[in-house]
């Protein structure tokens, strides 16, 4: 797949990676080399200590993501993902520092697959989201039925997974789909607000309370999560940190906290 164009935009503002798919010709939309060039990105943004949150967001004002590029799959068939999965996110599970999605369009198919696997979603009021699979022969396998099963009642994912239909922003706030709905043109603001809100507590917290909260679903009870919560290597991280003491210190000092991410 060499020789494929730059298919996403990476911007570091401070402790934030912002990371566009930049394919508006096909809205969006990804074939494999556009996944592997994401997953690279997200490796980058994972190792790199003085980033602590990301914000994904989609190129144009028409698309987030529609999904995978069917056009380039009907003309190269199917050809491998990363390990990590679609837009190398879906199936990455050992990433604790929290990630935003700003959906500023269409997020169809793998596109709502995506923005699920993200930690939180603010979206446009122009914003669509609907597991489409269903209507071009396929299924959202990427993750899309498990994850939208866990965000709202079941009833209503079983509708969106077996029909397909397409929900609007302000529909998908209403079920509990996304955290926000924004006017169009505030979007990249609302988004990096929301991200601000992150960095204003300590990164190491947020990072353990995240591992927490999604291997705690994967437990088999509550009795287990809070068993073994002491086990995960963020909140090992986080107990043995400086901003754990630094937390203290301004609490008694009656100070704003200085957060170090050690």
């Amino acid at each position: 797949m060499a020789g494929e164009e730059d298919c996403l935009r990476v911007e570091r503002d401070g402790p934030v990676t912002v990371i566009t798919i930049d394919r508006p010709q096909t809205a969006n939309a990804l074939h494999p080399e556009a996944s592997w060039q994401l997953a690279a990105a997200f490796d980058a943004f994972a190792a790199d200590p003085d980033q602590w949150v990301a914000i994904l967001t989609g190129a144009g004002d028409k698309a987030f993501c529609a999904g995978t590029d069917l056009k380039h799959r009907a003309q190269f068939g199917p050809q491998p993902l990363p390990p990590t999965g679609f837009a190398g996110l879906t199936q990455r599970f050992d990433l604790d520092k929290p990630v935003i999605a700003a959906v500023n369009g269409a997020a169809l198919g793998g596109g709502f697959e995506l923005a699920l696997a993200c930690d939180l979603i603010v979206a446009s009021d122009a914003a669509r989201f609907g597991l489409t699979e269903v209507t071009h022969g396929l299924a959202a396998l990427g993750g899309g039925i498990h994850r939208l099963v866990r965000a709202t009642s079941r009833r209503l994912a079983t509708e969106l997974i077996l029909t397909g239909r397409v929900l609007s922003a302000d529909e998908a706030l209403k079920f509990n789909i996304v955290n926000d709905v924004v006017a169009h043109g505030e979007l990249k603001r609302e988004a990096r607000q929301w991200a601000q809100k992150l960095l204003e507590v300590a990164p190491l917290a947020v990072r353990a309370s995240k591992e927490t909260l999604l291997r705690g679903l994967d437990e088999p009870s509550l009795a287990a999560a809070l068993a073994n919560q002491d086990n995960y290597p963020a909140v090992k991280r986080m107990r043995a940190s400086n901003d754990a003491k630094e937390g203290a210190r301004a609490f008694s000092e009656k100070r704003k906290p200085h957060w170090s991410g050690n």
